[in-house]
């Protein structure tokens, strides 16, 4: 349950240090901060890049700057400066360099609890619990209101979205076009942000499914590969308008939670051996 309170950087939780940076990070409820100082001359792919092991940076950012200045260029060749007293949004897939003579100085909130971490080490396998979403219809959806309007709700869903990874401490691997893949630590915060982001995308006007299941991953830079993602991305196909269905394995580990479920049916799912029992998640007990 929520509490009020009130931290501090001179006091942080974590304090991280890398190439021409450092950072200090609190935890707020649900959430992470941090402030990152940047100096000058620190560029992303030269002094990042060799450690997470990406040919651009792949974490999503959303933070504000308190002084100096930052430039970014974009995978697709976009490119902004990003100067004090800005709230910024970086897509994933981007270069970044401090411009000026002035340390580039930020709190960010969105990337805050990978901020200059490296991953666990390129093939590394790792136990965790991985959550694909998608909006339902959406080709029909984009049909019947227009470009324009989609942009519109495609922007706000996203957002909804993003939102609720952060307060359920969600990881986003990356997006699907309209729907976002994501690793969690604990079954049951992927369960209940599933949850989370079936009502968000409603109040924005759409609706999505929501597919979890639990296992091993392959840490592969930013990105994850293996069986498991493979397996929620099938679990995912399984579902309609405003479900979250898990898997057995997931749903086995959710034992106590205050969730509750009911059967789904047992499926064939495609590309995977065997027939996989599935659950919907019906309510959530506070």
């Amino acid at each position: 349950m929520p509490k009020l309170q009130v931290r501090s950087f001179d006091r942080p939780d974590d304090r991280r240090t890398f190439p021409k940076g450092h950072a200090a990070l609190v935890a707020v409820g649900d959430a992470t901060v941090a402030i990152a100082h940047w100096e000058v001359g620190w560029r992303w792919s030269t002094h990042l890049a060799p450690i997470v092991g990406t040919a651009s940076c792949q974490v999503h950012h959303l933070g504000y700057t308190l002084s100096g200045t930052l430039h970014v260029v974009a995978d697709d060749g976009q490119s902004i400066d990003i100067t004090p007293g800005t709230i910024y949004e970086i897509p994933a897939g981007h270069d970044a360099w401090v411009v000026g003579d002035e340390p580039w100085v930020t709190l960010e909130w969105t990337s805050a609890r990978i901020v200059g971490v490296g991953p666990e080490g390129s093939g590394e396998r790792t136990l965790a619990t991985v959550l694909f979403t998608d909006i339902v219809d959406s080709t029909a959806t984009l049909a019947r209101v227009g470009d324009e309007r989609w942009r519109q709700l495609l922007s706000a869903h996203n957002t909804a979205l993003r939102d609720r990874l952060n307060q359920f401490r969600g990881r986003e691997v990356h997006t699907t076009g309209d729907g976002f893949l994501a690793v969690f630590d604990t079954p049951t915060r992927a369960v209940r942000c599933g949850l989370a982001m079936v009502n968000a995308a409603r109040g924005v006007g759409v609706e999505i499914r929501v597919g979890v299941h639990t296992g091993e991953l392959e840490l592969v830079g930013e990105d994850v590969r293996g069986v498991a993602v493979h397996a929620a991305a099938r679990v995912l196909s399984q579902g309609g308008a405003g479900e979250v269905l898990v898997s057995a394995t997931t749903r086995a580990l959710l034992e106590g939670s205050g969730l509750e479920f009911e059967d789904a049916g047992t499926h064939e799912l495609k590309g995977l051996p065997g027939s996989w029992p599935l659950s919907r998640v019906v309510s959530s007990q506070a």
